[in-house]
Parts: C-alpha cells; sequence; structure tokens
C-alpha cells in the first residue's frame, strides 16, 4: 500500500501563482469548456438557421466527444513522444482556429466537421495541461495545482452558458468567434512555457525510451502504457472518472433539469441558478484538494468523494421540494470536487513520466465517454422507470465505486523514472 501523504502543517500546497506554466495551464484549461457549455445554448438557434431536427443539431456535442474518446490515446502517446508543450501549442491553435472557421461555415456538415476537428484538439488540451501538472508539482502541491485545475474549469462551466446565451441572441455565429482566443494563448505558450523536465535515465528492461528521455511509439511503449495502467489502483481511478462523469451528466446535467421544470414547473433561469449552486460547491472543493491530500490519500479522497455523491443521490431520491434537491445538487458537487482532482494526481503518482501523457489520454477517453453516456442512459432510464428508482440506483452505485476505490491496492510504479519540472 502506499505510503501516507504528510500530515505536517509544512507540506507545501501553496499555488505558484507567478509560475508561467501554472498561467499558460490554468488559461488552456479555463478555455477548454467553451467546447460544450458555450454551444449548448446555440443548439436552437443552429437548428432554425441549417433547418436541422434536434436529433441532427445534437450531434454537434455527440460528435465533439466521440473525437475525444477515440483520439485521445493517440494524442497522449504523442504527448509521449514529442513533448507536453508541442501538443499544447498545436491543440489550442486548432480549437481556436477551428472555432473561427464555424462563422464561416456554408452548412451543417461543414460544421459538424469542423467540431470533430475540435473535439481532437480538446482532448489535446486535456491530456497535455494535466500531464503538465503531473509532470512539474509532487506530492500535496501536485494535488492543490490539479485542485485549482480543476475548480477553473468548474468556473468556466458555469459561466459559459450565460455567455453563449447572451451572445446567440446577437447571431447564431458570435459565440463561436470567442473559439480565436485560444490562438494568441497558444503562441504565448509556445513563448513562455518550458517543457517539463523527463529523467532521461533508461529503466532496466524498458526499451520505449531513449538516453534523452523521449519515447519511441513503438511495441515497447505500448506494452508500457497498458502495464502501467493494469494496476488495480489505476483501473480504480479509471472506473472513478467514467462513473463521476456519468452520473454528473447523467443526474445534475440531465434529469434534474428536466425534474425541475416538469415536478415544479420552474422557469429555466431557477434551473439555471440550482446547477451554478452544484458548480460552485464543486470549485470551492476543488481548490482545496491540496489540503485535503495532507491528511489523506488520495484513493481516500476519490472515495469520501464517491460517498457525497451517494449522499447526494439518495437526498433528491427523498426530496419533496426544490430547496432540498437544490441540496442535494450542492452535494453532488462536492463530491465532484473531491473526486476528479485526486483521480489525476493518483494517476499521475502511479505512472512514469515516460507513460503518464499516454495514461492520462486513456483517462480523458473514459471522462468523455461517461459523459456521453450519461445524459443517454439516464434519460432512457427515467423513461421507463421515472426518476425516483433512478436516483436511488445513482446512490447505490456510487457506493459500490467507492468501495471499489478504497478496497484497490496501488501497485509499484511501472517504469519508475522520477520527474522534476520548472515552474
Amino acid at each position: 500500500m502506499t505510503t501516507p501523504p504528510p500530515t505536517s502543517e509544512s507540506a507545501d500546497t501553496r499555488i505558484p501563482w507567478d509560475s508561467p506554466t501554472v498561467r499558460i495551464v490554468l488559461l488552456s484549461t479555463l478555455l477548454a469548456p467553451l467546447g460544450v457549455p458555450l454551444v449548448s445554448p446555440t443548439l436552437p438557434v443552429i437548428r432554425d438557421t441549417f433547418g436541422v431536427t434536434e436529433a441532427t443539431a445534437s450531434l454537434l456535442i455527440s460528435a465533439y466527444f466521440v473525437a475525444g474518446i477515440v483520439l485521445s490515446p493517440f494524442i497522449g502517446a504523442l504527448a509521449d513522444r514529442l513533448g507536453r508543450r508541442l501538443v499544447l501549442v498545436v491543440s489550442l491553435i486548432v480549437f481556436g482556429l477551428a472555432g473561427g472557421v464555424i462563422v464561416l461555415a456554408p452548412s451543417f456538415t461543414t460544421v459538424l466537421l469542423v467540431r470533430i476537428v475540435q473535439g481532437t484538439a480538446s482532448a489535446g488540451v486535456f491530456v497535455a495541461t494535466v500531464t503538465i501538472i503531473g509532470d512539474t508539482f509532487e506530492d500535496a502541491q501536485r494535488n492543490a495545482v490539479l485542485g485549482i485545475n480543476t475548480a477553473v474549469l468548474s468556473v468556466g462551466a458555469a459561466i459559459f452558458p450565460v455567455v453563449g446565451g447572451v451572445l446567440v441572441a446577437v447571431s447564431w455565429d458570435a459565440p463561436y468567434l470567442l473559439y480565436l482566443l485560444a490562438v494568441p494563448l497558444g503562441l504565448l505558450a509556445w513563448r513562455v512555457l518550458e517543457e517539463p523536465d523527463r529523467d532521461g535515465t533508461k529503466p532496466a528492461g524498458d526499451e520505449s525510451m531513449s538516453g534523452d528521455g523521449t519515447v519511441s511509439l513503438d511495441a515497447a511503449y505500448v506494452r508500457g502504457v497498458f502495464a502501467a495502467v493494469g494496476t488495480a489502483s489505476v483501473l480504480a481511478m479509471f472506473l472513478a472518472t467514467f462513473a463521476a462523469e456519468l452520473l454528473l451528466f447523467g443526474s445534475v446535467l440531465t434529469a434534474v433539469p428536466f425534474l425541475l421544470t416538469g415536478s415544479y414547473g420552474l422557469a429555466p433561469v431557477v434551473v439555471g441558478g440550482v446547477l451554478m449552486l452544484s458548480e460552485g460547491v464543486s470549485v470551492v472543493v476543488s481548490a482545496a484538494n491540496g489540503r485535503f491530500a495532507r491528511r489523506a490519500t488520495n484513493s481516500t479522497l476519490v472515495g469520501a468523494g464517491f460517498v457525497c455523491l451517494a449522499a447526494g443521490f439518495a437526498v433528491a431520491w427523498l426530496a419533496s421540494s426544490v430547496v432540498v434537491i437544490a441540496l442535494a445538487t450542492a452535494i453532488i458537487g462536492a463530491g465532484i470536487g473531491l473526486v476528479l482532482p485526486s483521480v489525476d494526481a493518483e494517476v499521475s503518482d502511479r505512472v512514469a513520466s515516460q507513460y503518464l501523457a499516454g495514461a492520462l489520454s486513456l483517462r480523458n477517453s473514459t471522462t468523455f465517454l461517461g459523459r456521453t453516456l450519461g445524459p443517454v442512459a439516464f434519460a432512457g432510464i427515467a423513461a421507463t422507470t421515472g426518476y425516483a428508482p433512478l436516483l436511488l440506483g445513482g446512490a447505490i452505485a456510487a457506493l459500490v465505486v467507492a468501495g471499489v476505490v478504497v478496497g484497490s491496492r496501488p501497485g509499484p510504479r511501472v517504469g519508475d523514472v522520477r520527474r522534476s519540472g520548472t515552474i
């Protein structure tokens, strides 16, 4: 088992805000929610502009996620081979330019194809930013930076739907101009960001790594990645990521809006307020992850997060008022805030640097898969059973995942190459 994290108050959980690495990573993460939260309010206008059905318009979301699911592992391999900096820079520039191209798109098919490109670039941003944090920071400080990274992601997810709604009132394509902000950020990243240092020492029996610390994308590398993620602790983290995203997108972002409008007759603006409450709690809890990591292991924090998810689902199951449902979403938000940064910290702890981007890219695929299946699964099941059994089932599922995570025993790090970053 892993040694528990230090409990000393002196454990470094400070965020180096003046670090170019931290600034570039957080700005990149802030732009990432442009992919879906910004686009969601524009779907009805897209439907009317191009004369397509609602189901067809929704493909703009599905295509974006499917690209991330399928292509994330390839992007992770490139980040291990070519470097995190290059992958982040290219991904940001492509992400931004693709958004600008949508403004000029002559047909819905063109918009859909561009969204696939955007989804691929978004996967590159996600994989590169988290890998850079994992390479650069250690121990509780890594948790602290990952927590702030998750908090920034939640802030963007809370703000951009409002921004998208305001801009789409001006023009259907106005929201897509915001994507162009990623282009100067990519150029700035190329100028100021340094590639995290990776120890060039070649572990015994590891044929995937050259003497200068770069990685060959051959069979040895693929075997190394799968060996690294094949341990009980890492597989448990992948399960946790998938389950957390499925439960979040299926419940808070899909079932709760239908429940509040259908059963309580609430206006969309009030529903939005309830969702923002959940995001707000997630931001606060995520930002405190470094302090939590001084007291508990990452697995314990992930397990505690799923206990919160179970409690939130149970409260929602018993709820008889809007206030109680809002409380339930807040508890779920706290659980998400505990789970997500702790998962990335645990994967970074368990996987050596030469395989880290590959491992985190697989984590990203499970993230996108959970986000894709969650709304479909919850809406489909609710149509048959109603919301009450669904919420109770979600509570039970969360408890099962908590047990699996806490019961997993970390194995030895595969290809143990220590790294230190330049911040």
